[in-house]
C-alpha cells in the first residue's frame, strides 16, 4: 500500500512539474503604469514644513551635543515639522524594532564648526541620525 501511495505521489508531482514546464511564453500584459524605479531621480528635498525649534528642544540638542563632547555653538541649518511613518523617526538602525504608528515630530539640522548633525525629534524622543 505504501509503495502504491508513493508511486501515485511521484506520478502526480511529475504531472504538475511537466505542466508547469511547457515552455509556453507568458502573454504580454499592457499597462498604463510607468515602470517601477528603484532610485529617486535628483536630490531629495525637505519633506515637512519649515518650523521654529521650541526652546526646550533646542536645549535638549545642545545638551546632547555637549554629552558627545562637541564643543562650540550649534547653528540652526534647517528645521521642519515632519510626520514620521514609524517610531524610527526616519532613521532606522539595523536589528532594532520600532512602533508601526505615525509619529508627529521634527527634523532639525544643526552645524557646529563645519560638522552637520541631523536630529530627529518625536514624542519625547531626541535621536541623532548618523547614517
Amino acid at each position: 500500500m505504501r509503495r502504491q501511495l508513493a508511486a501515485a505521489s511521484l506520478a502526480i508531482a511529475g504531472l504538475v512539474l511537466t505542466a508547469c514546464a511547457t515552455g509556453a511564453p507568458m502573454p504580454e500584459q499592457s499597462s498604463s503604469r510607468p515602470p517601477f524605479q528603484t532610485t529617486t531621480p535628483g536630490a531629495i528635498g525637505p519633506t515637512g514644513t519649515p518650523a521654529d525649534v521650541p526652546a526646550d528642544r533646542w536645549t535638549a540638542i545642545e545638551d546632547d551635543l555637549a554629552a558627545r563632547g562637541v564643543t562650540g555653538t550649534p547653528e540652526l541649518v534647517s528645521a521642519e515639522q515632519v510626520t514620521f511613518s514609524d517610531g524610527s523617526l526616519g532613521c532606522a538602525e539595523p536589528g532594532q524594532s520600532y512602533t508601526q504608528a505615525m509619529v508627529d515630530g521634527m527634523r532639525v539640522i544643526v552645524s557646529v564648526e563645519g560638522t552637520t548633525y541631523d536630529y530627529r525629534l518625536g514624542e519625547g524622543v531626541l535621536k541623532l541620525c548618523t547614517r
